[in-house]
């Protein structure tokens, strides 16, 4: 009986140490009490504050802190503190156009003068400062935004926009587009980001994602709680495409309980600079029709084509070529902005998203997300009005916004070559052309040396070298381990948007610093 109780009594203690109490018990005439520790210190996600502070680091959304974004990471920090202190830095880490020197397109810019500063159209020499084509132009559109440029629009988007880019879709594609099922966003990553948060319920949900990719994906799935799922591209066949690496990504990914819901590319690629054929296209369309996964097409570098062999074709338009059972069954999302192409318009934030084959239901609930935030900016959504519904033939402006944007295009062409042909020209390093987007993703092998000594300054091999490259030359990149790299690799992304001037001077000093850094770790 007493040897029942003890065991009793010991279980009883353990129980009450798990729970975190303190007990004691009386055998045999004698109190016991319980030798357990007292409650531990709260775990920080139990406490409001710490070190007086709500918002402290180590109190925040875990999925926030867990986001990275190697786009604007260490190399750009380190960067923008080179430039405080007085050294020129070349910011190719980012496509951001005019910031390295791009001119913005007359037309668009003048018809955003007038509607910003729309006393102007009262001028008596208005018709003399603007062609007639604009000034019609900004009429209409300030007839269309109701109280101007000022005042809130449709949270999914101007209605006579939408219509626009209806138009521009069904021109492009020869296939009708609905405007209510267009959703105007400031800029594209917006709608990315809008869907993906849509899509994603638990850290179950997963995504499939080209590698290398473009950090917006991974950040994006992470803080919003989901799972990437990475499938590679084939360096050794110019980035390509693989069905076979698709379909081994999802099998993978669904033995581990993992439910993939959407699949992401990138046409023409970041970081990689590929353009999809036609046959790429239809064998994603017929994967994500007999998967039934949502297809998420990037397609905000389609004006940026610098081969003949691969011009750019839309994934809708090839869905709806292929006929039924695909035009009709196949969930697709499709997104462009004013960023890319020539327009390069970034900081106006300029975009949308087209949804094909969604659910009503679900339209209706990313509508109501949409409405959170009120209405995206109105100078975004005139800048992409003019980029879907440009000058015509016949048109005051249309002969000097053709030419400004042929200009563009085959300059930056010759400066795909440029950089592409520089990369190939140095020891250990091969890049596959840049046939499309703003992008160069070179690989770099990398002596033992420099990787012992990347090692032994706690950095990743490619950041090592981006930071030495950075340091020596003001040439700011972004190491491939950010966009993510098949093991034993290493890369960087660079773009291609200095201009042409700047870019011979570019690419010497990335070949003086090339083989003086060979020279040090080989």
């Amino acid at each position: 009986m007493v040897r029942k109780e003890a065991m009793r009594m010991v279980s009883a203690l353990f129980r009450a140490g798990n729970q975190g109490i303190s007990a004691s018990w009386s055998v045999g005439g004698t109190r016991l009490k319980s030798a357990m520790p007292e409650p531990s210190q709260p775990k920080d996600e139990d406490l409001h504050a710490k070190d007086g502070k709500v918002l402290h680091p180590h109190l925040l959304n875990e999925n926030v802190v867990k986001t990275q974004y190697a786009v604007r990471g260490e190399l750009y920090l380190r960067a923008e503190q080179l430039r405080k202190e007085g050294k020129e830095i070349i910011f190719t880490n980012v496509g951001n156009p005019h910031a390295l020197g791009a001119k913005p397109l007359t037309f668009p810019r003048q018809v955003l003068a007038l509607c910003a500063a729309p006393f102007l159209l009262d001028h008596p020499r208005v018709e003399e400062m603007f062609p007639a084509d604009v000034i019609a132009r900004a009429k209409k559109t300030l007839a269309a935004f109701k109280g101007g440029v000022g005042a809130y629009t449709d949270s999914r988007g101007n209605p006579m926009v939408r219509e626009e880019v209806a138009r521009f879709i069904e021109k492009r594609d020869g296939v009708s587009s609905n405007p209510d099922h267009i959703f105007l966003t400031d800029g594209a990553s917006v709608a990315v980001r809008l869907c993906l948060n849509a899509m994603i319920r638990h850290e179950r949900d997963a995504v499939l994602v080209p590698i290398p990719q473009y950090p917006l994906y991974s950040a994006s799935i992470r803080l919003y709680g989901g799972t990437l799922v990475g499938y590679f591209l084939d360096e050794r066949r110019g980035w390509g495409l693989s069905i076979e690496e698709l379909r081994r990504s999802l099998a993978e990914a669904r033995e581990e309980g993992k439910l993939v819901r959407g699949l992401v590319f990138i046409n023409p690629g970041n970081p990689t600079g590929q353009c999809l054929s036609q046959e790429n296209l239809k064998e994603l369309i017929q994967f994500a029709y007999e998967e039934r996964i949502v297809l998420m097409a990037d397609e905000v570098y389609q004006e940026n084509v610098y081969q003949d062999e691969r011009p750019f074709v839309s994934a809708k338009k090839v869905m709806y070529d292929m006929g039924e059972p695909y035009r009709s069954h196949v969930e697709l999302l499709s997104f462009h902005t004013v960023s890319k192409g020539t327009a390069g318009e970034c900081g106006l934030r300029g975009g949308y998203v087209e949804m094909t084959n969604i659910h009503p239901g679900a339209i209706e609930e990313v509508y109501k997300c949409a409405s959170i935030n009120l209405s995206p900016n109105t100078m975004g959504q005139i800048a992409l009005s003019c980029l879907v519904n440009p000058p015509k033939p016949g048109d005051p402006s249309y002969e000097l916004y053709t030419k400004e944007k042929a200009s563009e295009l085959v300059s930056l062409r010759r400066r795909a070559h440029m950089v592409t042909d520089g990369f190939n020209s140095l020891e250990g390093v091969t890049c596959n052309f840049t046939e499309g987007a703003m992008y160069s993703f070179p690989q770099i092998k990398l002596p033992a040396k420099a990787l012992e000594a990347a090692a032994a300054a706690g950095k990743a091999g490619d950041v090592f070298y981006c930071l030495k490259l950075l340091e020596a030359t003001g040439i700011s990149t972004v190491p491939g381990s950010g966009f993510g790299q098949e093991e034993g690799t290493f890369h960087l992304r660079t773009t291609i948007l200095p201009r042409e001037e700047v870019m011979t001077s570019f690419v010497e000093k990335f070949e003086k610093f090339h083989k003086d850094f060979m020279k040090q770790y080989s």
